[in-house]
């Protein structure tokens, strides 16, 4: 099979999973493991039959298309090499897009060209509680046909390893772990210096959290949190930390598809707390511009397709940016609570909020845009100025901060390379029972301290 140029769609996915079905069918199986909000199957291919199981989720997030490339890479690599199935002891069951109905919204600019404008101006990704790996209610009270579909599998299953497949538009690649696997770090070094992928040495995902080296981070146990916590820190209930009981590691693997070379510099601020101020002066300057052309704009997208599904996540993303912005400045950070201070930061770090905060506003304008054409007229004048805003923020991050398109296939390589190598250190010390007395884990799960507020 020929390595992909461009993003799968949904429906490729499938074709192509088929595809290789066909080809090996005593060593590979496709299932249908549940069914989307809109229908759509939710397909998993099994690679090998052994007994211990490696579950990778892909395309849990609508706008990360990544993953479900890498999915069928790693199939193609596992097919190749009997040492990662047969001589593991290891079934590979791969889900190749968790959210199909969100990936299908984002076709729009899925197929390229990849520029950055024609990203931003398509760009989707459901509110909060529509991301099917969050558990607001828990467990028990999952209500996404597609999160139930993911538990199911994890309680069945009982992964000794489970990767989930995440994608940065703009930044660099890191690796989020909920248990550690010493020796990661300078093998996402190596893969990501082979393939020019640069390495987040601060993300704005992981502010508060331990390193484990350099671009690999500790997740935080979860607890219960407000919406603003859940939507700025990840350290909620989840389906990454579902199956801890089971003895399970979890990875969290971002590729960048812009890449962003600061997000690598660890070298010193000479006045952090001057650069901080001016990062949230601009988050709030942007967040104001961006509520006065909504008011304009509101009264008259009730009509447009989907307006709900679109105005969720800018609801959200308007309702949080004012808090982030206040956590940042030196001058109005203290007012924020939170067990733990900003980290000393770096050129890395600072890169990575300006690069989080340009991108909060993106996004913004970018659904906008998206539910003003869908309404099909302008009476409130704003597509003009979205369009300015769009086009002036995407040449900063092109221009200001250097962000290069990273081939489609080279994203590929790097996230599969990561996933290889997390698998091999998971499963050379998968080697203690876990609590249900099978193979597969690291034996009940330890107290985790809680690095993130």
């Amino acid at each position: 099979m020929p390595p992909l140029q461009r993003y799968p769609t949904p429906d490729e996915l499938g074709s192509r999973a088929a595809a290789l079905v066909a080809r090996r069918p005593g060593l590979a199986r496709l299932r249908r493991a549940g069914t989307s909000r809109a229908g759509s199957p939710l397909w998993l291919l099994s690679v090998g039959r052994g007994s211990r199981h490696a579950l990778v989720v892909a395309g849990p997030h609508a706008n990360e298309p990544c993953g479900g490339a890498t999915t069928l890479h790693l199939a193609e690599r596992v097919l190749a090499d009997p040492a990662l199935h047969e001589g593991a002891d290891v079934t590979w069951d791969l889900l190749l897009c968790l959210d199909p109905d969100g990936l299908r919204r984002n076709e729009g600019w899925l197929r390229g060209p990849y520029t950055l404008g024609r990203y931003f101006r398509n760009f989707f990704r459901p509110g909060f509680l529509e991301q099917p790996e969050w558990l607001p209610d828990g467990a028990a009270g999952a209500v996404l046909p597609e999160t139930r579909a993911l538990l199911g599998l994890q309680d069945q299953m009982k992964p000794f390893f489970q990767c989930s497949l995440h994608g940065v538009d703009v930044g660099g690649g890191f690796v989020e772990l909920t248990r550690d696997l010493p020796g990661l770090a300078p093998r996402v070094a190596r893969a990501a210096a082979r393939l020019g992928v640069p390495r987040e040495l601060g993300p704005y995902d992981t502010l508060y959290w331990p390193a484990l080296g350099p671009a690999v981070y500790r997740i935080p146990r979860p607890r219960r949190a407000g919406l603003a916590a859940a939507i700025t820190e990840a350290a909620v209930e989840s389906t990454w930390f579902h199956p801890h009981r089971y003895g399970t590691v979890t990875a969290v693997v971002e590729a960048p598809m812009w890449g962003v070379a600061a997000v690598q510099d660890g070298s010193a601020l000479a006045d952090p707390d001057g650069a901080l101020r001016a990062l949230s002066r601009a988050l709030r300057a942007d967040t104001r511009l961006l509520k006065a052309l909504l008011a304009r704009c509101r009264p008259y997208l009730t009509g447009a397709p989907d307006a709900g599904r679109l105005l969720a996540p800018v609801d959200d993303y308007l309702y949080v940016c004012p808090g982030i912005a206040d956590a940042w400045d030196p001058d109005t950070r203290d007012r924020v609570p939170r067990t733990h201070p900003l980290p000393s930061l770096t050129r890395a770090h600072l890169t990575a909020l300006r690069l989080a905060a340009r991108r909060l506003a993106l996004r913004t304008a970018g659904l906008l845009h998206q539910l003003v054409r869908r309404a099909g007229s302008d009476p409130a004048g704003v597509l003009p100025e979205l369009n300015r805003l769009i086009d002036l923020w995407c040449a900063d991050f092109r221009d200001g901060c250097g962000a290069r398109w990273i081939p489609v296939e080279r994203q590929v390589a790097y996230q599969a390379q990561v996933v290889l190598d997390a698998f091999d250190l998971a499963r050379r010390r998968a080697v203690r029972p876990s609590r249900s007395g099978e193979r597969g884990g690291w034996g009940p799960p330890t107290a985790v301290p809680m690095h993130r507020e």
